[in-house]
């Protein structure tokens, strides 16, 4: 599963979150926050910045843990199968959801396996085109993709990656068909659009920033409820034709047993970090806007995602 091109942040500490300190999670102890992939991508890159001024609203030391391999399973496996004591979090994002769509065995249950803790923040997905090909929008470039199929290419962080799912939702939208040039890694995959090698790429705007800022690729449409302040002008898929809203988030889960009130005392910590003066404008750096879900809600992201990920690999044919 692809990484997105995300800078690693140095560590920030924030003594003004230090007090009061809110009761230790349930069993004492380390809290211990696994990330199911290498260091340097961006649910690393969260952990990482959100450690110490979790560690010190909680009173107790966070732990990052990277465990990669197997496309993020093998993390999430032990993540899964920690002990639930409220002392153990995986950090994980949207490719969570998208795994058991693209793996024809996965050791465990996306769903019942995991307790919702809280979610961290989300970033919209965005059409992205090379400025010298002709569309003034996504709707523009869906009229000239439906009159030549096949003829324009797409480039993606890898086969099954979440910007080749998204390029396969949004072609089915709109009716079009567009060829599908895969890379290893989001960086390749806009380095490439950049260079005009292919007309267009699906990825956040934290992926594509540093293209964008050169004036090589543009926005064509947004996958969000709303427009975003972080692409002036650029109007909502919803707006052009196409009802899709694609979010790529980030959240902690627990393992399923874990007690609630260890939980709930996490992810208020965790609400208060966000807000805090000195996290807040990281994360608008890294292109994640803070949103606050109820566990419920949470829930219910993954479900949906979990079955919309599912149709797109069976719509689109992709072999696991």
């Amino acid at each position: 599963m692809r990484r997105r091109g995300m800078l690693a942040l140095p560590l920030l500490a924030a003594p003004g979150l230090a007090t009061p300190m809110l009761a230790r999670a349930e069993g004492g102890g380390v809290l211990r926050v696994i990330v199911p992939y290498a260091p340097g991508g961006s649910s690393d890159t969260l952990a990482r910045l959100l450690a110490p001024s979790l560690g010190a609203v909680l009173g107790q030391n966070v732990v990052v843990e990277n465990k990669a391999g197997a496309g993020s399973m093998l993390g999430t496996e032990a993540a899964a199968h920690a002990a639930p004591d409220g002392n153990t979090v995986i950090l994980s994002d949207m490719p969570h959801t998208i795994v058991p769509a693209m793996q024809a065995r996965v050791p465990y249950d996306p769903v019942a396996d995991f307790a919702p803790v809280a979610l961290l923040g989300v970033a919209p997905f965005a059409m992205f085109a090379n400025v010298r090909f002709a569309a003034k929008d996504a709707a523009d470039f869906a009229a000239q993709a439906r009159a030549r199929p096949e003829a324009l290419a797409v480039s993606s962080g890898g086969s099954g990656s979440a910007s080749h799912l998204v390029a396969e939702l949004w072609q089915h939208a709109v009716g079009c068909k567009l060829t599908h040039v895969p890379y290893r890694g989001a960086g390749p995959a806009m380095q490439d659009l950049a260079a005009g090698q292919v007309q267009c790429s699906f990825s956040t705007l934290a992926t594509a920033a540093a293209q964008v800022q050169s004036g090589l690729i543009h926005a064509l449409g947004v996958f969000a409820e709303a427009p975003v302040a972080e692409l002036p002008g650029v109007a909502t898929m919803r707006s052009q034709g196409a009802d899709l809203v694609v979010e790529h988030w980030w959240a902690l889960l627990a393992p399923a047993r874990a007690p609630r009130p260890a939980l709930d005392r996490v992810a208020a910590a965790l609400a208060r970090v966000l807000a805090s003066a000195e996290v807040a404008p990281r994360l608008a750096t890294l292109g994640v806007s803070p949103r606050q879900e109820s566990p419920e809600a949470l829930r219910a992201r993954i479900v949906r995602d979990v079955a919309r990920w599912k149709d797109v690999v069976r719509a689109a044919g992709i072999t696991p």
